[in-house]
């Protein structure tokens, strides 16, 4: 199935701005990621949806994955991300290839993990997109699912800055409406995995007001605004975090403060 229309135009505008601007993978994620693995040996990682490698980046650096993983096929449509991933990984482990979540082109029974990070709420067909996680997992190996989010319940600007972006979204198929929840009702998830187990982190990130703009200017849907209003919704959000209704402030001299973030991961485990 093709890709959505907002994700396909969104995510092929301002690839250097969303890879510079989207924050990393918490470490801890990581580990959490890593003690779910049933594969002790050096590991194949199939990466649908890699964007611009700032997840696979996160991956070779940390301790406990740098030493554990064998190869990475990174999978994206959107071709600007493809060669941002390129310009940025220079590890011999990682290939990068088109594809999609339901047609990845990664051989049968290869990867002793799939993972998706920040993007399975735009897959379009949920039952075709299990059976091929499942065609390409070893036994017991894992789908994982990992998500960012802007915590707008830590404070009230994060709030308004949500709210400010969010009318933009066209009916676009966001992770906060849990519409990829979907997945797991599918005949083909329900033959292949276990039900899937769920964690949430919360907490802070430190960023400036250019940071939070150029972080909002990233969203698929603010990106493929015309200018005069991509200019408007970065002036309102700017004016939104300079307010800063509840924000603490790190170093204020130097402009720094707290971004409350939260980090969902979904671990799912083959038959």
């Amino acid at each position: 199935m093709p890709v959505h229309i907002v994700a396909q135009s969104g995510f092929d505008l301002e690839n250097e701005l969303y890879d510079r601007a989207r924050p990393s993978y918490q470490a801890f994620a990581l580990s959490y990621i890593h003690d779910a693995l049933r594969s002790t040996g050096p590991i194949n990682v199939a990466e649908i949806g890699a964007g611009t490698g700032i997840f696979t980046r996160a991956l070779l650096s940390h301790p406990q994955w740098a030493t554990k993983i064998k190869q990475i096929k990174a999978v994206e449509p959107a071709p600007g991300m493809r060669n941002v991933l390129r310009k940025t990984i220079a590890d011999e482990r990682v290939t990068v290839d088109d594809g999609t979540f339901e047609n990845t082109g990664v051989d049968d029974h290869w990867a002793d993990m799939v993972l998706i990070a920040q993007a399975f709420h735009w897959c379009p067909d949920f039952d075709r997109a299990s059976a091929e996680f499942s065609r390409i997992l070893k036994p017991e190996g894992l789908a994982v699912f990992i998500w960012n989010l802007e915590d707008r319940d830590q404070a009230c600007w994060v709030a308004q800055l949500r709210d400010r972006i969010e009318r933009h979204e066209e009916g676009s198929p966001q992770f906060r409406l849990g519409l990829w929840r979907q997945v797991f009702d599918t005949n083909s998830y329900q033959q292949f995995f276990l039900p899937p187990v769920e964690k949430t982190w919360h907490y802070v990130l430190q960023t400036t007001a250019e940071n939070a703009v150029d972080r909002a200017s990233s969203k698929s849907y603010i990106a493929i605004l015309p200018e005069v209003e991509k200019a408007e919704v970065q002036r309102d959000v700017r004016n939104i975090v300079l307010k800063g209704d509840g924000k603490v402030w790190i170093d204020e001299e130097k402009g720094i403060f707290e971004y409350p973030y939260q980090t969902l991961v979904v671990v799912a485990l083959k038959k």
